[in-house]
């Protein structure tokens, strides 16, 4: 016996220019048929949070399944799976498509190499589709919209949940981040933590779907805009600041990165704070309290 409820949908043109589309969402459990063997024209993120079953690709060799775990069914890739006969599984899917499905690939968010991934917990992802689900209603006004913003927050989710992957990247990124306004190379930085350039790119690249050197270069202008916009530092003292020495190179860099000048993103920006801005990330339940120049 089996449980089964989906709700297929047809977004719009305009919906499939916002970068991502829900197609369809179903949540089952139980002894379930067999799905295919079939190919599709979109993706699907398949999610087993508890029992197990079978995958089977186009080279015909049988992957056992066991809960946690994801299934990627990515376009024009046949599979073939199925629950166990016997103890069946709970399932969560979500099929999606739209362009910025590409980057969530080169980013490794999506990943066509891996149709089995094992997760460190489902219930993160199982979540979302939840609320997919929920925003699949009949007559719900903002259907498409609601859904396609839960598919990208689905496959942050996911990407969360990886068992092989600590859920906001690893020691490597924490020790990049804490170093990163370091006037270093990558090759610096890597033999800063023992390791080889080559090593560096590639944990960077698996946890952070980037190059070292970009990782590094988000993290340095991002806190140069910070201090464009909250401080009266000349735009050299900033540059040194993120670890330029040399504040043309800087400026050039940033303008090409950012599309404005440094001294023009402070003009558009800036709000310079007395004492400066706190690095605390405020508690949305628990907002700072903000008093007129005149209370007492």
């Amino acid at each position: 016996m089996y449980r089964t409820w989906m709700r297929f949908l047809s977004p719009g043109p305009a919906h499939h220019r916002l970068g991502l589309v829900c197609l369809g969402v179903g949540l089952q459990h139980g002894a379930l048929p067999v799905v295919g063997p079939r190919t599709l024209d979109h993706h699907v993120a398949v999610v087993i949070s508890a029992g197990g079953g079978w995958y089977q690709g186009a080279d015909g060799r049988r992957t056992t399944v066991t809960a946690p775990a994801l299934l990627w069914l990515t376009p024009g890739v046949p599979h073939h799976y199925g629950p166990d006969p016997d103890t069946g599984w709970d399932e969560g899917f979500v099929d999606f498509d739209g362009p910025a499905t590409a980057a969530y690939r080169d980013l490794g968010y999506i990943e066509p190499g891996r149709p089995v991934v094992s997760l460190s917990d489902a219930t993160g992802p199982r979540t979302v589709i939840a609320r997919v689900a929920r925003a699949a209603r009949r007559g719900n006004p903002l259907l498409e919209v609601e859904t396609g913003a839960a598919v990208h927050e689905l496959l942050v989710a996911l990407r969360r949940a990886r068992a092989d992957l600590a859920p906001d990247g690893d020691q490597v990124l924490a020790a990049l981040a804490r170093d990163a306004c370091t006037p270093l190379t990558v090759a610096g930085h890597a033999a800063r933590h023992g390791m080889t350039t080559a090593a560096l790119r590639e944990a960077v690249r698996r946890a952070a779907g980037c190059s070292p050197k970009d990782y590094l270069l988000g993290i340095r202008l991002g806190r140069a805009k910070e201090l464009l916009a909250g401080t009266e530092l000349p735009v050299a003292a900033v540059a040194r600041r993120v670890g330029y020495a040399d504040p043309a190179y800087f400026s050039r860099l940033f303008t090409r990165r950012v599309g404005l000048a440094p001294v023009r993103f402070r003009a558009r920006q800036g709000r310079t704070v007395p004492g400066g801005w706190s690095d605390r990330v405020p508690d949305p339940g628990d907002p700072p309290l903000i008093h007129s120049s005149d209370t007492p």
